[in-house]
């Protein structure tokens, strides 16, 4: 029930995107980031110095840098570690304990960590809305849209993207700044969301809509 270790794959590329059923833009007067599950402990699954993983973290950075330029908020979900089984709930059943009760494992890495001004919300289940204030903080800033990067994408990340059309906002995928167990599923997750509930979008692009 552990976490796989993750072979490197390449990280998709602009070029290999599917393609989007609608034709949203991102408004940065509208958006906020969220920067999806970036802890040590998920992180720790890749291959460090190789793809994905290097791509995900530099556009990442990229991203989050642009964003706070911007003025458009930035959000952090993150999961807390030495969970009961009362709170994991089912994930217990599918994924184990998860986090251990740990500095290092909780944290997400020191070049991407949250900022004075940004939002960080504990992350209880696939979806970041689920228990946590992300909705109400969205709604408080009169934000309507969600640009979404982070780990793992068939998981949280399109969990999240769902859950956000479900409450009329609407969602991004930043294709090359997400990750996740292999690339099938990175595609598969990909290929759903522009299919269903978002737009997938590459990291230069937005960076021009920003």
């Amino acid at each position: 029930m552990a976490l796989p270790a993750i072979t490197p794959y390449p990280m998709p590329t602009a070029d290999e995107l599917p393609a989007n059923r609608v034709g949203w833009t991102v408004d940065p007067d509208r958006a906020m980031l969220l920067v999806h599950d970036l802890q040590n402990y998920f992180l720790d699954a890749f291959t460090e110095g190789a793809s994905p993983v290097t791509e995900l973290l530099d556009n990442v950075e990229r991203l989050t840098t642009e964003a706070r330029r911007r003025g458009v908020p930035v959000a952090y979900s993150a999961q807390p570690g030495g969970q009961t089984p009362e709170q994991r709930g089912l994930q217990q059943d599918f994924w184990g304990p998860g986090l251990p009760d740990g500095e290092r494992a909780k944290a997400v890495p020191a070049a991407l960590a949250p900022q004075a001004g940004d939002t960080v919300i504990t992350k209880w289940k696939y979806s970041a809305f689920v228990r946590s204030h992300l909705l109400r903080r969205m709604r408080d800033l009169g934000r309507d849209q969600l640009v979404i990067v982070g780990v793992y994408a068939h998981i949280g990340v399109l969990m999240s993207a769902c859950d956000a059309w479900m409450q009329d906002i609407r969602a991004f995928v930043v294709a090359d700044a997400v990750a996740d167990f292999s690339r099938q599923d990175h595609d598969m997750a990909l290929r759903w969301a522009a299919g269903r509930c978002a737009v997938v979008t590459s990291t230069d692009a937005l960076l021009k809509e920003f």
